[in-house]
């Protein structure tokens, strides 16, 4: 324990901080008013976790993923899912070369940094299974051959939860694969008017600069592993994550990989928030949106209008957190 703890103060979380509110503020020059959707966003690069954005069209899905990609100088690809994409329009594919008498392999969009799969319920589920080795392995493989993905890699997939005609529910392996899921909302009538004054005269975002570079963001990724996790904070995420499995309005609850990414997210938002240590509140911070995308509700919960939102709501409120003393803090 000691070791651990000596091990975690080499974490350098102010300086992990002040990046992350330079990125922060860099990408909220083209989003107005999503600073929490911004922070989740940054927990879930800094966790080299994927991200789902649910929402309908319109709220600035898009931009926000070009200016994350932009603010960390990582390149961008993006997807249009529709249900004629094939598996090979997303990995690449194998061409004969008549001149060199040879196959040469043509990259597809995913050999990037930063994905952007658009609405992608309406890729069938061949496709979509594709994503699944790059999520999961961050590598992909062509006729046999494995080729690993470029650092850091992410995954961002949007999803319109209104419009169902044409498209092909993401199942639960997919949905697992996610880190957390994110819903950016309609913005306020003052947020809406900023928005209209920002964009008179052309979209900021053509115009973002990087505020840091790859490799430094690699670099405070890994840096993010050694954040401290006192054993009592450890055993709440195992706790939490278990009280799902016993609600009595889930059928399936939330997997070993969702006690994970609750795991690495509350590392990662400590050093966010400038600390080497992880507090139970930054755990009860990211569970919603880490957890509730994990669980499948029974049918006569769902017609009652439960959603998989308010029962995680209800495990945290359920579940308290042992421990003695953490630190300077209670």
């Amino acid at each position: 324990m000691a070791a651990d703890r000596e091990r975690s103060q080499r974490v350098d979380a102010e300086y992990i901080s002040s990046v992350c509110t330079r990125i922060s503020q860099n990408i909220n020059r083209v989003i107005v008013g999503k600073g929490e959707a911004v922070e989740l966003l940054l927990v879930a690069l800094l966790s080299e976790g994927h991200v789902l954005i649910e929402d309908v069209p319109g709220v600035g899905k898009t931009i926000l993923v070009r200016a994350a990609a932009s603010s960390l100088g990582c390149s961008f690809s993006r997807i249009q899912c529709t249900p004629d994409l094939l598996p090979s329009d997303v990995t690449g594919v194998s061409v004969y070369d008549q001149a060199k008498g040879e196959f040469s392999f043509r990259p597809g969009p995913v050999m990037t940094q930063i994905l952007l799969a658009d609405e992608i319920n309406r890729a069938t589920p061949r496709t979509q299974s594709s994503l699944l080795e790059c999520m999961a392995e961050r590598q992909i493989t062509v006729d046999g051959r494995s080729m690993k993905l470029p650092r850091p890699f992410l995954v961002i997939a949007t999803q319109n939860p209104v419009e169902y005609e044409g498209t092909f529910p993401l199942p639960e392996a997919q949905l697992d694969r996610f880190f957390l899921k994110l819903r950016l909302g309609y913005p306020s009538e003052a947020e809406e008017s900023e928005i209209l004054e920002r964009l008179q005269y052309g979209h900021l975002i053509e115009n973002l600069e990087a505020c840091t570079d790859p490799d430094t963001f690699v670099a405070m990724q890994e840096a993010v592993k050694d954040v401290f996790v006192e054993d009592s904070v450890r055993e709440y995420i195992v706790r939490v994550t278990a009280a799902t499995r016993r609600h009595q309005d889930v059928v399936l609850g939330a997997s070993p990989r969702g006690s994970l990414a609750l795991f690495r997210g509350g590392q990662a938002l400590a050093a966010l928030r400038g600390r080497d240590y992880v507090l139970p509140d930054d755990i009860k911070r990211i569970a919603v949106p880490v957890l509730s995308h994990r669980l499948i509700l029974k049918a006569e919960s769902q017609l009652r209008g439960k959603s998989a939102e308010q029962v995680v709501q209800e495990v945290l409120q359920t579940t308290p957190v042992r421990f003695e003393k953490f630190g300077e803090e209670d």
